[in-house]
């Protein structure tokens, strides 16, 4: 929240990918709120800082996408609704989220997503480590999982040039991860339907598709085709990857800070069309609607960000961790409006410690 004053737009929780967390925003948080905005970064349950259960059922989507709505409704104004975003497998969840249409969203996002089920070298990848998890059964998968980052993961790191103290946090959210949450998200990641023309019938919300031009999970022309199933704006972020919010930090809080006002102004304007066409037939009503859905857990890990003052930092509710920044100014330049949204050359600064390096598992 805000050290002082009010939030002027409404808030925005964004949703992190497989073996991610809330530290992958860290980067675009400040800039998105400068623009006047609160904006909420989680753990999903299992998650880093999040706790998760022992039963895989309670990491299939739908229950993830029922803690999204209940946080959704949570940080809500007055019943305003959120913009929702997800990353890689975020997306996913964000997605079963509107589905189940019990949180009231104002726009959905779709950052390095795609529209079913993961493909390519990054499933080849997963399908071996869900292989290495279940042969080490229930009761050796937190040591399996111990023994990939220390033989595979950290020395890949290390290769990659990654500093220290990124590496050292990233092994920490590695452990810290469910065994049983790994396993049960890493199968959905590879058994995902696509779900493309459901969301399309159902969504009233504008939907952004954003992604690097270098994506190696979903391929960029599958980002393109489901962005125009979804009759949804579109951004490919130049020399972005999987990650854009920490390759191209500054240019994706733009992006999405801009999208977002430009939705928030497509529903004030249709509000006022049907206001005025009240007492008038024949007025039509202008704009995108809102739509509905959400996410997430009580006690759930979070990452905020005020829109003025100073910001906090400190320990959450039920073992989740917090952390807060406020700033004031202007928001970040970002992408166009009109149609197809055109991002910035310009990527500004690398996220320092935001997110697993690319070249690490699938998220």
């Amino acid at each position: 929240m805000p050290g002082s004053g009010v939030c002027e737009r409404r808030p925005a929780l964004l949703v992190p990918g497989y073996t991610g967390s809330k530290e992958d925003f860290l980067a675009v948080l400040q800039p998105i709120a400068a623009a006047g905005r609160r904006v909420v970064a989680i753990d999903m349950r299992g998650q880093y800082e999040t706790p998760g259960g022992a039963d895989h059922c309670h990491y299939k989507p739908d229950a993830l996408a029922a803690d999204i709505a209940d946080i959704a409704n949570a940080i809500s104004q007055d019943d305003q609704g959120v913009h929702l975003l997800g990353h890689s497998f975020g997306g996913l969840i964000a997605r079963q989220a509107v589905l189940a249409q019990t949180a009231r969203i104002s726009s959905l996002t779709l950052l390095g997503s795609g529209p079913g089920s993961l493909r390519g070298q990054r499933a080849v990848v997963l399908r071996a480590v869900l292989a290495e998890l279940a042969k080490a059964g229930p009761g050796g998968r937190a040591e399996r999982i111990k023994q990939l980052w220390e033989f595979e993961l950290e020395p890949q790191a290390v290769a990659d040039g990654v500093p220290e103290p990124v590496i050292a946090f990233l092994r920490e959210r590695m452990l810290r991860n469910s065994p049983e949450g790994l396993v049960a998200m890493g199968r959905h990641l590879l058994d995902c339907p696509d779900q493309t023309a459901a969301l399309a019938a159902l969504a009233d919300a504008p939907i952004l598709v954003l992604y690097g031009e270098n994506d190696d999970a979903w391929a960029p022309a599958a980002q393109n085709r489901m962005a125009r199933r979804l009759g949804a704006q579109r951004v490919c972020i130049p020399a972005a990857a999987h990650s854009p919010a920490v390759d191209a930090p500054e240019t994706t809080a733009g992006t999405l800070t801009t999208f977002w006002n430009a939705a928030e102004g497509s529903e004030r304007r249709r509000k006022a069309a049907a206001g005025h066409g009240a007492g008038s037939p024949g007025t039509g009503a202008a704009g995108a609607g809102a739509g509905t859905e959400g996410a997430g857990t009580e006690g759930a890990g979070t990452a905020g960000a005020g829109a003025a003052g100073a910001g906090t930092a400190g320990a959450g509710t039920a073992g989740a961790g917090t952390a807060g920044a406020g700033t004031a100014g202007a928001g970040t330049a970002g992408a166009g409006t009109a149609g197809e949204m055109g991002a910035s050359a310009s990527h500004g600064r690398r996220g320092s410690a935001a997110a697993m390096p690319s070249g690490q598992w699938p998220r």
